[in-house]
């Protein structure tokens, strides 16, 4: 089971940290905001202009890619991808109903459902259990701030976090 964690935490990192390294490798190629701009009622865009449609597409390729090199069937990869989107869109959403700008830091809301998700959705594939999808989600969340820090100290990422 510490094989399937691992592998699985591996293509939840892989699926957030595919849109980061597109930006930096397409810059303003391709920017075309998941909600196109619409804005709800309380004026807040829907999820803002740093959820594209170029990451999505650069997660659900490089998790892909990645299941199968693991030796996964590239679909596993776009599950775990899809699901890691939904969970990164759902805390964009919470955050512009919370006021909060856009790429702005909002501990464990920014890294629970992004892991969480593809977590529970994947338990079956990856022969994981109630406690080992916590340790999952606790160790993406150490990872994700950790790897946050050293990618704007390289310039890669705009924030520190």
């Amino acid at each position: 089971m510490i094989i399937e964690l691992l592998q699985l935490l591996m293509l939840i990192i892989i699926a957030n940290g595919a849109p980061i390294l597109i930006r930096v490798l397409l810059n303003d190629f391709f920017t075309t905001a998941v909600d196109f701009g619409y804005r709800l009622p309380d004026r807040q865009r829907l999820f803002g202009d740093s959820k594209t449609w170029r990451g999505i597409m650069a997660a659900v390729i490089a998790t892909s890619a990645s299941a199968w090199l693991l030796g996964y069937a590239p679909e596993i990869g776009l599950m775990v991808a899809v699901y890691a989107v939904l969970g990164d869109l759902s805390s964009s959403f919470i955050k512009r109903r919370l006021g909060k700008p856009a790429s702005s830091m909002a501990p464990l809301l920014d890294q629970v459902p992004e892991s969480l998700f593809p977590a529970l959705m994947m338990m079956q594939a990856f022969k994981l259990d109630i406690p080992a999808v916590i340790q999952l989600v606790t160790a993406f969340i150490i990872i994700e701030l950790l790897l946050s820090h050293v990618l704007y100290k390289w310039g890669v990422r705009q924030q520190p976090y």
